[in-house]
């Protein structure tokens, strides 16, 4: 029997057509990017077959037999260890889940003409706006600000052993930098020489007063040290303590944490350890305390100890009453970090914050985050900077319209560059001052470190002895903080060097995207400088879609 020859014509048609589809939902997907469950190297596990279940991260062909390593695999020996990255403590880890939406669907507008916050006075002509005299100084506070240099500062640097062994290169780095440092949560809790009084309160804390000192032995007047309270610290009397012996003038409640809602862990090496600071309050998981744990932990099979601090809940009269006693106490400023909670929670840090006067709002989206938090949530929880960001930009107009001030706000939640910093910046416009950084300011101050190391032992990489051998010959800024510092320069460690290396370079970069832009000043960039690439995000952020900014000006323009 013979076919038209249209049917097959028609079959290829229906082909194309079919492909085509097919093609395009897998761009989508691939687009999005969707964290495959069940094998990540954060956690160091990986598929065996070439082919795995979308949802499930299971191995297409699953063989009795295997020798690993996927999640499930290795969960089944090594249990809640599987949770965490590792090897925990030497490593910083960060979320990889793709939104659909994020930063990079933003671009930043350019101009060739005009030039906005020159100093006063300054005639604008070619001589006078060039990018090397950008001002990058950004202030927050209620009535008693705080100056940086760059708009950019460290997370919470708390009880973590990252953040406790290279202390000395992140603190100095960032006061000579000029940016604020945050001393994280349970710094007092876990340190080892804890002195407390008849009462359970801090008496003695040498480890916090080494991270408080560290910072000021080279404070310059730019940016501060701020010290972060949970619900362990507050039962201790950490803020009493700081305020006391050290005289800070800023504390920070925080409620939660942007990779997790959960309270902050550390992982404990040692039976004696996990046993002491349960005494002192903590949750330590498993219970050192059962005959059980403690000898599965003399065989062998359990190697660590999770310190987890409690779950805070919040309401108005509470918060209320806290940031009144702190200020009783005789802090200056109150600033609080919030995590990446449901629009509810943003909104009463928002309104209760201004109703407060506090002096700044961290707002610390999804992803996290420095590698201290489970994996899965880390991946899976919370709303995304993105997003989270233009809910609180709605929020604050709607409070301005009302007739409130808002408090200064700083966003966190995966930023490492200075165009990204100029975005968050720009979309919040004028609400946000600036932006902090956890990995993004860690990592410079451990290359340093390790640079200084490779150095004492003979073992330079190729990727760093290309550059020399000797330190001056490395580091750009070498002989810059040489002169600066003079016979002191021998006390800055080579890991706060790399970090005010790469402030530098942050700073200059930041320089020229403003430039760019014809902003000149921190406080000039508005909303306008910036475009949505796609119309999800402009419909999302309120941004104005690439295709329709400043489309106006340009008829009127055209119409002569």
């Amino acid at each position: 029997m013979s076919v038209c020859p249209y049917f097959y014509i028609g079959l290829g048609v229906l082909y194309r057509i079919d492909s085509a589809y097919f093609l395009k939902m897998d761009k989508k997907r691939s687009s999005m990017n969707l964290r495959q469950p069940n094998a990540n190297e954060a956690v160091g596990t990986s598929n065996r077959s070439r082919d795995v279940v979308p949802l499930s991260g299971i191995c297409t062909r699953c063989v009795d037999g295997c020798k690993g390593a996927c999640d499930i695999w290795l969960s089944s020996f090594r249990g809640r260890e599987t949770l965490y990255p590792g090897p925990f403590g030497e490593i910083t880890a960060g979320a990889d889940k793709n939104y659909p939406i994020d930063y990079s669907h933003l671009n930043i507008q350019g101009y060739a003409f005009g030039a906005k916050g020159l100093p006063e006075g300054t005639e604008m002509s070619p001589d006078t706006a060039v990018f090397y005299s950008v001002n990058t100084e950004t202030e927050y506070g209620w009535d008693r600000k705080v100056k940086m240099r760059l708009p950019i500062f460290t997370g919470a640097l708390g009880s973590t052993e990252i953040a406790r062994k290279n202390w000395e290169h992140f603190a100095i780095g960032a006061a000579i930098s000029g940016i604020t440092l945050v001393c994280g949560e349970n710094v007092c809790g876990v340190d080892p020489e804890l002195v407390l009084d008849s009462k359970g309160k801090v008496k003695k804390s040498p480890e916090m007063d080494r991270r408080i000192e560290t910072y000021r032995k080279f404070h310059e007047g730019y940016g501060e040290i701020l010290v972060q309270m949970n619900v362990e610290d507050t039962r201790l009397g950490t803020a009493e303590y700081v305020a006391s012996k050290h005289n800070l003038e800023t504390i920070e409640l925080k409620w939660g944490q942007g990779a997790k809602c959960i309270g902050g862990e550390i992982k404990v090496k040692t039976l004696e350890r996990a046993i002491e600071l349960k005494k002192r309050g903590y949750i330590v998981l498993p219970d050192p305390s059962r005959h059980d744990v403690q000898q599965a932990f003399r065989d062998g099979a359990i190697r660590e100890f999770e310190r987890h601090s409690r779950l805070g809940f919040i309401d108005k009269e509470g918060f209320m009453e806290e940031v009144d006693r702190l200020r009783s106490i005789g802090f200056k400023r109150i600033t609080v970090k919030t995590g990446a909670y449901s629009m509810q929670e943003l909104a009463m840090a928002l309104r209760w914050g201004a109703e407060a006067r506090i002096d700044l709002l961290t707002i610390d989206g999804a992803p996290g985050g420095t590698g201290m938090s489970p994996w899965p949530m880390m991946n899976e929880w919370g709303i995304p900077t993105f997003y989270l960001q233009s809910l609180a930009y709605q929020f604050c107009e709607y409070l301005r319209k009302k007739g409130m001030r808002v408090p200064d706000i700083a966003m966190a939640g995966g930023f490492s560059d200075e165009a990204n910093v100029f975005k968050a910046i720009a979309m919040g416009s004028p609400y946000v001052k600036g932006v902090c950084m956890g990995r993004g300011l860690m990592i410079p101050g451990m290359v340093g470190k390790n640079i200084g190391e490779w150095i004492k032992s003979g073992t330079l990489p190729n990727t760093v002895s290309k550059y020399g051998k000797s330190p001056k010959e490395i580091f750009v800024t070498y002989e810059e903080l040489r002169e600066k510092y003079g016979s002191r320069f021998e006390e800055i460690p080579m890991g706060a060097i790399g970090l005010y290396t790469y402030a530098q370079r942050f700073k200059t970069g930041l320089q020229q995207i403003m430039a760019g832009s014809r902003n000149f000043r921190i406080d000039s960039i508005s909303r306008r400088d910036v475009m949505a690439l796609t119309e999800e995000a402009s419909r999302v952020s309120g941004i104005a879609y690439v295709m329709d900014a400043y489309r106006e000006e340009a008829m009127e323009l055209l119409d002569g």
